[in-house]
This record gives structure tokens, C-alpha cells and sequence, in this order.
């Protein structure tokens, strides 16, 4: 029996314990006893997965990812790859050369940019390099101090006796070639090919008004020219009835031969022959 003097008259707790050196019936021994526990170490949360597929599915697998598909599914259910094997292997080889050509796009456009621009270029020169070609020459013409030019060899037609064909090309203005008639001509050659940039024509006897209505004049001349490649190119020269030079502007490449045919005739009369006084050439340096 225990007195009640064995109890703490303020909480009641059994005083017999601390002389009793056996341990209480409900206290574990010091082998149970807890030890220390050390401080608390965070620990980083895991990932939790964002979706989770508890489906189970059987059927054909997906032939890129291989997931199972159930039966009659024309696209996977996790990739969207066909199922099909006809648009599988279209869609495959799509795939497969899309994106070496995605890669590419921009070195091919460079290209192709390129060779249209060189298309362009070529059909342009082709179409206006007889323009452009012309225009330079026009340039380089007018930009030049003409100089003349001597034909190396005159002949005729027909000669007047005493007015031969070299008396044109002689520089005197009282000596000139005599034709008989509409028709003749008179032909000068040159030792190289020259570009002639035009033509200074004295119609008549003379310079003076008595000399020069004393004979008749050439009022019309077609001029033949011919080229060192041996086409030719004829230009009409009218010509003034009155004394004095008379120019001509022609601009012909590669002149070898000047042919003067006459074609028109003023003061014809009886007694009286077809006089050209003086022509004259020039030529670009």
C-alpha cells in the first residue's frame, strides 16, 4: 500500500520513484531510449510527371515512337505519325528531304537570284548592244577634230578630155571632172580601212559665178560606199546649185572605196558637160 505521503501535494506525481532504482512499468529502459536527432536537411522536391497515362492500350505500335495505337487509328496518339503504310512512307520521305532543302533555302535563292540576274544581263546585251554600240561610235564622232583623208587611186566611167577623175581630189577649185551624162561615175580607193565621218562636195566649173555657170552642175550624187569586209551602203547626196562646199555627215566604219555616181543634173545644155569641182574626205583619228 502506498500513503499518501508517497504523492507530491502539488502535482501528484509518485515520489517512490527516485528512491525506487527499478525502472517504471511504462518507461522504456535506456537501451529504447531515444538518442540525439540531428538537424533537418532540405531536400529538393522530385519531379512529378505532367501527364500521366494510365490507359492501357493494345495494338499496333507506332513505327517512330512506339507507342501502341488501338486498332484502326490512322494517326499516333503521342507523335501524330501516320499509321498507314501508304502515307507513312510518303509522309516518311517528305520528312526525310524537307529538311535538307529547309536548310538550304536560302544558298539556293542566292543562286538562282544570280543566274536570272545573269540571264537579264545577257538578253539586255544582246538586244541593245547594236544601240549602245551605235551610241559610243556617236560619242567617240563627236568628240573627235575630223581630219582628212587622200584616196589612194581615182578612176571614171567616162572622162571630159582634160578633166580627169583625180582632178576632183587634186584641192584646186579650177580644175574638176568632166562626165558626159546622167549615170557615169567616178571611184576613189583608199590604202586602209578609215571611218568616214562625211563629205565635202564644190559642184561646178569653178568658184567664181562665171566659171561656175559655165558648165553644167551635179545636183544630185549617190554615194556607194564599201567596207573592208566587202558589203556596201548606198547614200543619196542632194546637192544646192550654188558655189561653195556642201557637207555631208555619213559616220561608216571600215572604208576602203567611195563610188560618186551622178543621178541629177542642173544647166544641161548643148555644148555643155557635167562638172564636179572638189570632194573632199574626213575621217575620225
Amino acid at each position: 500500500m502506498r500513503d499518501a505521503d508517497d504523492f507530491c501535494g502539488n502535482c501528484g506525481t509518485y515520489l517512490g520513484w527516485a528512491a525506487d532504482p527499478s525502472p517504471r512499468p511504462d518507461e522504456p529502459g535506456p537501451e529504447g531510449r531515444p538518442g540525439p536527432v540531428p538537424p533537418g536537411r532540405p531536400e529538393a522536391r522530385r519531379p512529378l510527371p505532367s501527364a500521366v497515362d494510365d490507359e492501357v492500350v493494345v495494338g499496333p505500335p507506332c513505327p517512330a515512337c512506339g507507342v501502341a495505337n488501338p486498332p484502326g487509328r490512322r494517326f499516333c496518339r503521342r507523335c501524330a505519325t501516320p499509321l498507314t503504310p501508304g502515307a507513312n512512307g510518303a509522309i516518311g520521305r517528305a520528312r526525310r528531304r524537307w529538311p535538307r532543302w529547309h536548310g538550304d533555302t536560302s544558298r539556293w535563292l542566292r543562286r538562282l537570284t544570280a543566274l536570272l540576274a545573269v540571264l537579264v544581263l545577257l538578253v539586255l546585251a544582246i538586244l541593245f548592244y547594236p544601240a549602245a554600240l551605235a551610241l559610243v561610235e556617236d560619242v567617240r564622232d563627236k568628240t573627235s577634230t575630223p581630219v582628212a583623208v587622200g584616196p589612194s587611186s581615182s578612176t571614171a566611167t567616162a572622162e571630159v578630155p582634160g578633166h580627169p577623175a583625180a582632178a576632183a581630189v587634186d584641192g584646186l577649185s579650177n580644175r574638176y571632172w568632166g562626165a558626159n551624162a546622167v549615170g557615169d561615175a567616178v571611184e576613189f580607193g583608199f590604202a586602209s580601212p578609215f571611218r568616214l565621218l562625211s563629205v565635202v562636195v564644190h559642184t561646178g566649173a569653178g568658184v567664181e559665178e562665171r566659171a561656175f555657170t559655165g558648165q553644167a552642175r551635179v545636183a544630185a550624187l549617190d554615194m556607194v560606199l564599201t567596207t573592208a569586209d566587202g558589203t556596201s551602203r548606198t547614200v543619196p547626196l542632194p546637192l544646192a546649185d550654188r558655189v561653195g562646199p556642201q557637207r555631208v555627215d555619213t559616220a561608216v566604219s571600215g572604208v576602203v572605196r567611195v563610188r560618186l555616181v551622178v543621178r541629177a543634173v542642173a544647166g544641161q545644155g548643148p555644148g555643155r558637160h557635167i562638172a564636179l569641182g572638189e570632194v573632199e574626205f574626213f575621217r575620225r583619228p
